[in-house]
């Protein structure tokens, strides 16, 4: 088996899939499936250990078209469209169709309400002109939980839905937190206004938090990062620092240098910073925009409305706990991790996806046809 994924970006400030969808392929392509990426080239892309069975190749959207033309069935049992919107995803969508080369389509939170109301009238022309066809006639629709599940029912979409979360690499996870006493509390992310960061930083200033300190790392726009720095420095707290991109070993090392992350987010299908942190052993605030309600069920962290009251709230009560009660919660999140979101048994749940749209085994319990 042979499968071409499609991304439109592998550049590291393009947010968690260009990292989630490089990491898990290389994995599939470990359990027998010879996978490959093609993505537009970027200036500074992350870093793919590639291998025989697991290729990566960047192709402009002219040359895409070209690669297009070429596409046969002969070549690719299936094809996987990691996003939406986006007409470099579009172009391998309907060259597959052409080919009758089955296709899944992964909408990485792009159909979530938060998303849909942003640019509306830009979306119903796109979901017009070719989006609502190129999802209608996919094979399948992946999605990540059930809250994006129910997104894509809602909007009428009565294709098989796969529902397979994103996977860390516990691996390269090399140690976990030990010591809850440096009064940290970090934001990780891309710096964007979906992210709620100003919800954050509001809510930071209604605390007395003398002694601590609050460290937000992520890239994004100038203009959106400068409006940010306004806000801090009107609200004076001078213990609130932007810390710019955190990559690597660096993102590891960053998150366990805090006691407790913070993704006050309006919108995620997955959030894979949450559970990056609940891997090291960090408890977690975020929000009912993500699937993350489990981390009040584990006590491994808290999931809140995204708004100022509740997330003032949620911080002083999190800020106030011992450091062996955040230890213990650092410690059910890791087990959390473990047991549900192992990237090696998500690479067997997208593997089977694959020989199921093939034929070449009965449906997961994972994909429903409701």
């Amino acid at each position: 088996m042979k499968v071409l994924n499609v991304i439109a970006s592998l550049d590291k400030s393009a947010g968690g899939p260009s990292r989630s969808v490089p990491q898990t392929c290389g994995h599939v392509s470990g359990l027998g499936v010879s996978v490959e990426i093609v993505a537009r080239p970027s200036r500074n892309p992350v870093q793919v250990a590639t291998t025989a069975a697991f290729q990566v190749n960047f192709l402009s959207l002219i040359k895409l078209v070209l690669f297009g033309l070429k596409l046969s069935k002969k070549e690719y049992s299936l094809v996987h469209l990691q996003h939406i919107w986006d007409p470099y995803i579009h172009v391998v969508a309907r060259f597959s169709r052409l080919s009758q080369i089955p296709y899944i389509i992964s909408p990485r939170g792009m159909l979530e309400p938060w998303i849909m109301k942003r640019h509306r009238l830009k979306k119903q022309l796109a979901m017009s002109v070719y989006q609502r066809r190129d999802l209608k006639e996919a094979a399948c629709i992946h999605v990540t939980s059930l809250m994006e599940k129910a997104s894509v029912r809602e909007l009428g979409f009565a294709n098989p839905v796969a529902l397979i979360p994103n996977g860390i690499d516990i691996e390269r996870v090399s140690t976990a937190k030990d010591t809850f006493e440096k009064n940290r509390v970090v934001f990780l992310s891309r710096i964007h206004e979906k992210k709620g960061i100003e919800l954050l930083v509001e809510a930071w200033g209604k605390l007395d938090t003398e002694g601590w300190e609050l460290e937000i790392a992520g890239e994004g726009a100038y203009s959106y990062l400068n409006k940010l720095k306004a806000e801090i420095t009107k609200g004076r707290k001078q213990n609130i620092r932007l810390v710019g991109a955190k990559y690597g070993n660096d993102k590891w090392e960053f998150l366990k240098s805090a006691d407790l992350m913070v993704l006050p987010t309006y919108s995620e299908n997955f959030g894979n910073v949450v559970a990056e942190a609940l891997a090291v052993g960090v408890p977690v605030i975020t929000t009912t925009g993500t699937p993350w309600v489990e981390l009040n069920t584990t006590r491994s962290g808290w999931c809140i409305a995204p708004e100022v009251q509740q997330l003032t709230e949620t911080l002083k009560l999190a800020m106030s706990l011992p450091p062996e009660e955040l230890k213990e919660m650092g410690q059910n999140g890791q087990k959390l991790i473990a047991e549900k979101y192992d990237i090696k048994q998500i690479a067997k749940q997208i593997k089977e996806m694959y020989e199921w749209i093939e034929g070449r085994i009965e449906k997961p319990d994972f994909v429903y046809l409701d």
